[in-house]
C-alpha cells in the first residue's frame, strides 16, 4: 500500500487531516520547510523539529549535482544523511533546470543541461528524476514536469501542460512502488481553467498517490493564483492529499486553506529570516530599522521559539547590524515556528468549524509593527 489519506473534518472547502507515510504521520494542512541540498538554511535537524515541522522538501536537482544520489544512497539514504528519519519529499528538479541552469535544450525526451555549479552536462528525464527520487529514498516523490512560465499565450500553456502530461505518465510508469511511499502528479495550464481541467482529469487517470498544483506564485497575483485554485482543486480526488507548490506568504497560505489544498512549501520564511524580516502576530517586521534598537520586549509575546522567548527586539536588531550569523539563525527559527504554529491555529479552526473566524482574527492582527 502507498502512502494513505485520512480526511478528518471539513469546514467549506478547507480540510483536516492524516497523511500516512512509511516514515510516520502527518497531520494536515502542513507546512514544509524547505531543505533544498539536504539541510534547511541556518538550522539544525533538531532545530527544524523544535519548530513543529514533521515533513521537510528536499530538492532532486540540487543532490544529484552535489553530493550525488549514489554517494547519498551509499550513505544509507537521505534520511540518514540529513538526520531526518521523518517524511521527506523530493522536487523532480524540472523547475530548477529551467530556472538555475546555464545552458537547457528541452525536447519530448527531457532536458539537457548544464550544471549551474561547475557546467558539467546532464540529462534530466521522467525516468531519471524518479530514479534518482528512489535513489534518495524519498517518501514522496514528483513527477517531472515543466513548469509553465507567466505570462504565457493560451498554446504556449497547452503545450507545456501536454508535455508534462507526457512526463507524467512516463514518470508513473517508472516509479517503484512501495509501503507507504508515494508519488505526486503535477497540475499544469498555466492560469486557464480549461487546461488545469484537462490537466487534472489527465493526471486522476495515472492514480497518482496525491496531486500537486503547479506553476503559480510566478507572477500572477494572489487573485488570479486563488482563482486557479477555486476552478481546480474541487476537481481533485477528495480522497487525496493536494500539494501546492512554492506558496508562499502567510495570507496566501490562509487562503489556499480555505479553498481545500492540505500541504505547501515555500522559502520564504527562511529567505526573510535571512534578510532580517520577521512573520509575527502582529505583521512583518524589519529586525535592521532603528525603531527596534531600544525595544526591550519580545519579537512575538505569543511565540515560544528561541528568539521570542530568550531574546529582546534590541538584541536581534543588534545581531544583524553587527552581521552576527546568530541573527539568521534565531530569525528563520523564529519565521518556521511562526508558519507551524499558522498551520496549527488553521487545523484546529476547521477541526471546530470556525475557519472563517479564526482567518479574520489572524489577519486583524497583521498591523505595522514599528
Amino acid at each position: 500500500m502507498s502512502i494513505g489519506f485520512t480526511l478528518l473534518a471539513s469546514d467549506g472547502a478547507a480540510r483536516a487531516g492524516l497523511l500516512h507515510t512509511a516514515h510516520g504521520e502527518v497531520e494536515t494542512p502542513v507546512f514544509m520547510p524547505v531543505g533544498t541540498a539536504g539541510a534547511v538554511k541556518a538550522m539544525t535537524a533538531d532545530a527544524v523539529r523544535a519548530t513543529g515541522a514533521r515533513l521537510v522538501l528536499a530538492n532532486t536537482y540540487h543532490l544529484m549535482l552535489r553530493p550525488g544520489a549514489e554517494r547519498i544512497a551509499a550513505l544509507g539514504g537521505l534520511h540518514r544523511f540529513m538526520d531526518w528519519p521523518g517524511p521527506i519529499l523530493t522536487d523532480s528538479g524540472g523547475f530548477q533546470v529551467m530556472s538555475l541552469a546555464a545552458l537547457r535544450e528541452m525536447d519530448a525526451g527531457g532536458v539537457t543541461f548544464r550544471s549551474h555549479i561547475d557546467g558539467t552536462l546532464h540529462r534530466l528525464t521522467p525516468e531519471s528524476a524518479t530514479a534518482i527520487q528512489h535513489q534518495l529514498d524519498a517518501t514522496i516523490s514528483m513527477a517531472l514536469d515543466e513548469c509553465t512560465p507567466y505570462p504565457a499565450t493560451p498554446d504556449a500553456a497547452r503545450a507545456s501542460m501536454e508535455l508534462t502530461m507526457r512526463w507524467a505518465e512516463r514518470s508513473r510508469r517508472a516509479f517503484v512502488a512501495r509501503a507507504g511511499y508515494g508519488q505526486f502528479g503535477i497540475v499544469q495550464g498555466g492560469v486557464y481553467p480549461e487546461l488545469r481541467a484537462a490537466s487534472a482529469e489527465s493526471l486522476m487517470r495515472l492514480d497518482f498517490d496525491g496531486y500537486a498544483v503547479g506553476g503559480l506564485a510566478v507572477g500572477e497575483g494572489q487573485a488570479t493564483m486563488l482563482q486557479v485554485l477555486e476552478a481546480t482543486v474541487p476537481l481533485l480526488p477528495a480522497a487525496k492529499p493536494r500539494y501546492l507548490m512554492g506558496v508562499g506568504l502567510p495570507d496566501d497560505l490562509i487562503g489556499a486553506v480555505a479553498r481545500g489544498i492540505d500541504m505547501f512549501d515555500c522559502v520564504i520564511p527562511t529567505r526573510a529570516g535571512r534578510t532580517a524580516r520577521a512573520y509575527t502576530s502582529a505583521g512583518v517586521l524589519n529586525l535592521r530599522n532603528a525603531c527596534h534598537a531600544d525595544d526591550s520586549g519580545p519579537l512575538d509575546p505569543g511565540c515560544d521559539c528561541p528568539a521570542c522567548a530568550r531574546h529582546s527586539r534590541a538584541y536581534l536588531h543588534h545581531l544583524f547590524k553587527a552581521e552576527e550569523m546568530l541573527g539568521p539563525m534565531l530569525l528563520t527559527w523564529h519565521n518556521l515556528r511562526y508558519y507551524q504554529h499558522l498551520m496549527q491555529r488553521l487545523r484546529a479552526a476547521i477541526l471546530a468549524g470556525r475557519l472563517d473566524v479564526a482567518a479574520a482574527e489572524i489577519r486583524a492582527g497583521w498591523i505595522d509593527g514599528c
